[in-house]
């Protein structure tokens, strides 16, 4: 049975773990009356929730929300009340950033549970996590030039290494939007699933948790950090983290297990 987590007291963000402390956490967008929009209390309880998820013990963290979308993106209406001068929007984009390098960065797996909008900001954070699960509800826009704003949260970085330059150009310029397979086949998300995202967002994160921790810090770290190399660095990375994470005292067992033919064999889905 899920509790709140003694770590956080937010108010647009809600935290919780399972009370056997299998290390699985749920972070819940909070504001569904305004279709869970990012203003900029929910960046800074981002950014404090996953700068401490590492060194709390996280072992994979569900991003959720409330309500009948997951994200529509930046707060335009705290946006428009705050009449910010550049330097001040600046500052904004800049936490936004904080947040979402926390997430891609931070080592900890997160699976991002997709259903009705994920709009603009919205698809900025969900480009953030390491695993997006998409209901039938779900769909896809970044409808920035339509409403003369341009992407702040790292849309040029992610969400154009998800689908390609050229395909998130169209969807700013003409505010195209994806849904279902479609959505999954230009690769916004890895899953499309007729039932819930969320009860298949926590099936991957049990799994994910069942792997080493240091594993996981590598691969949801490591794989992004390589990269932003050149190829000849990324292979000198790769080879120093493979020489630490292969060797670590934990994997004996599971090592041990393989030689022995007692490990779960590898076989295509059923």
């Amino acid at each position: 049975m899920a509790q709140h987590h003694p770590a956080f007291s937010f108010t647009n963000v809600t935290v919780t773990q399972d009370q056997e402390d299998d290390g699985i956490w749920v972070a819940t967008l909070n504001r569904a009356s305004k279709r869970n929009a990012l203003d900029a209390a929910t960046i800074e309880e981002l950014i404090e929730l996953f700068s401490k998820a590492p060194r709390l013990g996280a072992k994979a963290i569900v991003l959720a929300a409330a309500g009948d979308h997951f994200c529509a993106g930046l707060d335009l209406i705290e946006h428009h009340d705050e009449d910010r001068s550049p330097a001040d929007f600046m500052h904004v984009c800049l936490r936004w950033h904080e947040a979402f390098n926390k997430m891609e960065y931070g080592g900890v797996p997160v699976i991002a549970a997709l259903h009705g909008a994920v709009v603009g900001g919205g698809l900025e954070l969900a480009s953030s996590a390491h695993v997006r699960v998409a209901d039938e509800s779900t769909y896809f826009a970044l409808p920035e030039g339509q409403r003369g704003l341009f992407t702040g949260g790292g849309a040029t970085i992610r969400v154009a290494d998800l689908v390609g330059k050229s395909r998130m150009i169209d969807m700013m310029l003409t505010g195209r939007v994806y849904q279902g397979q479609e959505a999954m086949d230009v690769g916004l998300m890895q899953y499309l699933v007729s039932g819930s995202s969320f009860d298949k967002a926590m099936e991957l994160a049990r799994r994910a948790a069942a792997n080493l921790p240091l594993s996981n810090f590598a691969i949801c770290s490591a794989v992004s950090h390589m990269q932003n190399m050149s190829a000849l660095d990324a292979a000198y990375c790769e080879a120093v983290i493979a020489g630490v994470v292969n060797t670590q005292p934990d994997a004996r067992a599971r090592l041990d297990a393989f030689a022995k033919k007692t490990a779960a064999r590898v076989r295509p889905n059923d």
